[in-house]
């Protein structure tokens, strides 16, 4: 057979790597290809092919964080979100607040561990210890200052069933004498948690790959050679078939039909909002029947798995976790957004007691929510609001939040099984996550209209927990 012009280039190589593992030093090597396991590298933006505008943000990101991370790289999708994250985010984490710079990391730290995500603990472990924390801490909760596992209560709460946070919690919090916390302390504080559960919920919601550098990003092993030669991976073939779906242009033709049929219904639905209104009644019926089913919706790969001992030692309780909010005879009263919304009430809260803070989320809750290209998968000037609408509110009413002007009976037509299932896992129970998941719901749609979907997720999930502790918070000032 003729000789490949790679393979001498491969056995230098080799024997470079046979001697420098002789000297006893290892070499890291990526485990994974690309900064996400869902989204085939390829269809990813490629760093060096970026436009003005991208590099801006990946230069804006590398400053802030001392590295341009798999997060970033995968935002960039939507430059518009990508800029407001990244400036809330440092904002929370090294502009003037109330909180020392080692706290900020190490709430970081406790939010993230709630839901066993490693990659985000990693992050901010190595940040931690940047700003002068102490290593003791990182041993576990249980050697943290009392002040910091006094916040673990209300960090399992508002990660797992924040329905539950009462005004008491928060006195609980301001009133323990030499360990209390202060009302601006204790936003800031809330803030950060929240940000870090919806942020674990984009990780795992977008598959998420650590970086080299970081636990489980990297390999010592050598690449085997046994099947390809070098050639292919300079061709960008890393062995292995990877099966990440159809393209747009060769889906089954019942994928596509979904599409058209997608389409159909959210034409139907703006038809009958133009010719009937339901009433207050019926509108409140079926945001009660949609809240019931939520309960019944749950992944097929719902078992119990206990955290890792490296993330469970950052937070107490390790048992607890989400559990739907009317189970087992319990009641919890509907929290109607009329009475206490975030634009009425929580947006001034938080910037009366965090100035800038109540801007910044504020900002970032609206182009996550406006976000739109007007296309939907191949087609083009559509209007995705009663989509976007859809999506954002059956969250909210996972969450037990009901809007009295907006029809739930709009969910079941626009959301099937498989979306629903993802949503709720990806919200409510990230580290569940599959790929198989991410692949079954809306199978003709691009990659980039997913991440979307990830981002109206996360933000929808962030204020859910925010309005929840924001009227405790109210409710203990008043």
């Amino acid at each position: 057979s003729k000789r490949c012009p790679f393979r001498d280039v491969r056995e230098r190589s080799e024997a470079i790597l046979g001697a420098v593992q002789e000297l006893g030093i290892r070499i890291p090597r990526p485990l994974g290809h690309g900064p996400s396991r869902f989204i085939p590298e390829k269809e990813t933006v490629q760093v060096g092919r970026e436009d003005t505008a991208m590099h801006t943000l990946f230069t804006d990101s590398f400053a802030t964080l001392g590295r341009l991370d798999n997060v970033t790289l995968v935002m960039v999708f939507h430059p518009q979100y990508l800029e407001s994250f990244l400036k809330t985010q440092h904002y929370l984490l090294q502009m003037d607040g109330p909180l020392p710079l080692h706290y900020r990391h190490y709430i970081g730290i406790m939010a993230a561990a709630r839901h066993q995500c490693s990659y985000l603990v990693n992050l901010h472990v190595n940040d931690f210890l940047h700003v002068g924390g102490d290593p003791k801490w990182l041993n576990g909760l249980e050697n943290a200052p009392q002040k910091l596992q006094n916040l673990g209560e209300l960090n399992k709460m508002l990660a797992h069933r924040p329905w539950l946070i009462t005004k008491e919690h928060i006195e609980q919090l301001l009133k323990t004498e030499e360990n209390s916390w202060s009302l601006a302390e204790l936003v800031h504080a809330v803030v950060l948690l929240t940000h870090y559960h919806s942020l674990a919920s984009f990780t795992f919601g977008c598959g998420i790959s650590p970086e080299i550098d970081c636990e489980g990003g990297h390999t010592f092993r050598p690449p085997s050679v046994s099947n390809y030669c070098i050639c292919d991976i300079t061709n960008g073939y890393h062995g292995g078939e990877e099966n990440h779906g159809s393209p747009a242009g060769s889906l089954p033709v019942k994928s596509v039909c979904e599409v058209e049929a997608l389409m159909e219904k959210m034409k139907q639905l703006q038809e009958c909002r133009d010719e009937e209104e339901a009433s207050q009644e019926e509108m409140a019926t079926r945001f009660e029947r949609e809240k019931r089913e939520s309960m019944f919706v749950c992944s097929s790969e719902d078992e119990e798995s206990a955290p890792a001992r490296d993330v469970s030692r950052h937070f107490e309780d390790t048992s607890y976790g989400y559990k739907d909010f009317s189970r087992h005879g319990m009641h919890v009263p509907t929290f109607r957004v009329q009475d206490y919304s975030w634009e009425d009430h929580g947006y001034s809260l938080v910037n009366r007691l965090y100035p800038d803070v109540g801007q910044l989320l504020d900002e970032k809750f609206h182009i996550a929510y406006n976000l739109t290209y007007n296309t939907m998968a191949m087609h083009k000037d559509v209007d995705t609001s009663m989509l976007r609408r859809a999506i954002w509110n059956y969250i909210h009413c996972m969450f037990g939040i009901r809007y009295d002007d907006y029809d739930y009976g709009e969910i079941n037509q626009l959301l099937d099984r498989s979306f629903k299932v993802y949503i709720k896992t990806v919200v409510c129970t990230p580290e569940k996550t599959t790929k198989r998941m991410y692949d079954s719901f809306w199978r003709q749609f691009e990659h980039s209209e997913k991440v979307h979907v990830n981002l109206l997720l996360v933000e929808a999930r962030m204020q859910a927990e925010l309005l929840y502790a924001l009227r405790a918070i109210t409710r203990y000032m008043t």
